[in-house]
């Protein structure tokens, strides 16, 4: 069995308890561009991190680095989840190990049903939620089992795609802007479910530009600024700090 390293207790974190997910010093690139610089932060079990920061400061790199996507090239640093070393696998191994990545573009498959594509996520263990526990947390999605997937609103999509990431055995759930294009009252309603996921137990990191709906989901936040974290701390704390706010995220 891996052993976790003993630097997820260090002072350099926000927390001194074990985290579930370490993220320590990577560093990743675009080709030679160097996007993500020394990002260190914990998240713990059953927590919901918001990662913030302006357009380009590194989040959704840094999001899909943690997945293990080829694209970005992790050169330096560790990622681990629950002692498994995730910077030391591909990412069809780090989705075995729990990690669920829930992409901005969503990427549902056209020519396949709304449960065909829950379906085909299930088609390699291990596997996750039911069917029918997952159209329990999504109805819309049970109303349309039947339905072209690419053909339900923005919402719905996100629904699906989510859903989708349920349907594996997921430990962490990274979720990359799931408010763009959607109506406030969408918003709601899948914030709602990210909170009733939470209560599941599995942990969430979301990348979102709305970053007052996420900090009003979230426990904690880490603020990037062009591919280096600046804030480490409670998601009330930013919240709090107007001067924060408008530095860093401009608003």
């Amino acid at each position: 069995m891996n052993e976790k390293p003993e630097f997820d207790r260090s002072t350099n974190f926000s927390s001194h308890a074990p985290a579930f997910l370490s993220v320590w010093e990577i560093d990743a690139y675009y080709d030679e561009s160097y996007i993500v610089q020394h990002v260190s932060f914990n998240v713990h079990e059953g927590e919901i991190l918001a990662l913030l920061g302006r357009n380009g400061a590194g989040k959704t790199s840094t999001l899909r680095t943690i997945a293990r996507v080829d694209d970005p090239e992790l050169r330096h640093g560790e990622i681990w989840l629950d002692h498994q070393p995730l910077h030391k696998m591909k990412s069809h191994e780090a989705a075995g190990v729990g990690i669920g990545l829930v992409p901005e573009d969503r990427r549902i498959i056209p020519g396949l049903t709304v449960e065909e594509n829950l379906k085909l996520a299930q088609i390699a263990p291990p596997i996750g939620w039911s069917f029918e526990r997952l159209y329990e947390l999504f109805p819309r999605l049970g109303e349309r089992r039947k339905q072209e997937g690419v053909t339900l609103s923005g919402g719905e999509q996100q629904m699906l795609s989510i859903a989708r990431a349920l349907a594996r055995d997921v430990k962490v759930l990274l979720l990359d802007e799931p408010y763009e294009g959607l109506a406030p009252v969408i918003v709601q309603e899948i914030a709602k479910t990210l909170d009733i996921i939470r209560e599941q137990g599995i942990t969430t990191v979301i990348v979102e530009q709305n970053a007052i709906a996420a900090l009003n989901l979230a426990d904690r936040a880490v603020i990037l600024d062009t591919g280096s974290v600046v804030f480490d701390g409670s998601a009330k704390e930013v919240l709090d700090n107007k001067e924060l706010r408008e530095e860093y995220l401009a608003i």
